[in-house]
């Protein structure tokens, strides 16, 4: 197995046949959105591959000028190799291929009170998942309108510089952006790509 990136003539169809099939719609960037970061130098789509077949893919968003740290946008196994443990595998070999360089940071939402009970099912799982990867919970954030906890893969004595670093990663655009997320502070508005008009 090589963990390598997905060629930009590849993206439509990795967008169509894996990102939209994993995610709710309203979850998913537009691709145009995420054409536009990889140009600017923000943004990369890896694949888990096996030979040519893909097995999974992570996506990674950072600030092009400061890449001490780099978050992990998406991650997914294809449908046909899910629960076999290749979404522990990429997120060790992420970790380890970005140490010493860049601090891997991972975004999980926390369960919604009142919510849906299988969603919230759904979200601790995540969270579990996580830590299960040897990642630990560092601080909340919010983006998207929802609480996340960010997971690192160690605690640094000081997390003020990698929180700033955290909020650079999305730009200042992002409005709905907030790092870190005090306890009772309740998270802005989602961006204006998830606002469903009628």
């Amino acid at each position: 197995m090589e963990l390598r990136l997905i060629p930009a003539s590849a993206l439509e169809e990795w967008y169509r046949e894996e990102l939209t099939q994993a995610f709710p719609p309203n979850e998913c960037k537009p691709l145009a959105n995420i054409r536009e970061l990889m140009d600017q130098g923000r943004y990369e789509v890896w694949g888990l591959f096996e030979g040519e077949i893909l097995l999974g893919y992570a996506t990674l968003w950072m600030d092009p000028e400061d890449k001490r740290c780099i978050l992990l946008d998406y991650l997914g196994v294809t449908a046909v190799r899910r629960n076999g443990g290749l979404g522990q595998r990429m997120v060790r070999m992420l970790a380890e291929r970005l140490a010493g360089r860049s601090l891997l940071l991972i975004e999980a939402e926390r369960p919604v009170e009142g919510d849906d009970p299988v969603e919230n099912a759904l979200r601790q799982r995540r969270l579990a998942f996580y830590e299960r990867c040897g990642f630990v919970p560092a601080y909340d954030m919010a983006t998207c309108g929802m609480r996340f906890t960010t997971f690192l893969p160690y605690l640094p004595k000081d997390l003020a510089p990698v929180m700033a670093l955290h909020r650079a990663i999305y730009g200042p655009a992002r409005t709905d952006v907030r790092v870190p997320l005090g306890p009772g502070e309740l998270p802005p508005g989602p961006p204006a790509w998830m606002v469903q008009t009628p």
